[in-house]
């Protein structure tokens, strides 16, 4: 079964650090880069229109809008990820979601993504997926 790739992972791996990392930072790091590589090798992974556009427009913001093209043509280039869109009735879900588990709209829409498609695990470094009973927040380590 698919996890979903939440899109602080991939932002984890490929953003350098404005500043020196502490040890807790550096495993993280290496944590995101495990898991875009095992990506990058064919794990089936699933993300949304959201998670991606998260990503891109941070990519862009730091590195420009020449790398973050790159990143999309990377993502769009990968069979092996999957690219939800998102609906007017998953934000509407993901609202009693936020506010029950206090996550935020956009973790919030993950999750709705994650139980329509029954998708039990995400990688993802926010602990506020831990807050969500039927979702596994995993990394690699």
């Amino acid at each position: 079964m698919a996890r979903f790739l939440d899109s602080s992972v991939y932002l984890y791996a490929i953003l350098k650090p404005r500043k020196e990392l502490t040890r807790r930072e550096k495993a993280i790091k290496d944590e995101a880069k495990a898991i875009i590589s095992s990506l990058e090798e064919g794990e089936e992974m699933v993300t949304s229109t959201i998670h991606l556009s998260e990503i891109l427009n941070m990519v862009e913001s730091r590195l420009g809008l020449e790398k973050a093209l790159a990143v999309l043509e990377t993502f769009l280039s990968m069979d092996n990820l999957t690219i939800l869109g998102v609906t007017r009735e998953n934000y509407e879900e993901a609202l009693i979601i936020a506010e029950k588990y206090n996550v935020s709209p956009n973790d919030a829409v993950a999750v709705t993504l994650c139980t329509t498609n029954g998708i039990k695990e995400i990688y993802s470094f926010d602990k506020h997926f831990d807050n969500i009973p039927w979702i596994k927040r995993v990394t690699k380590n």
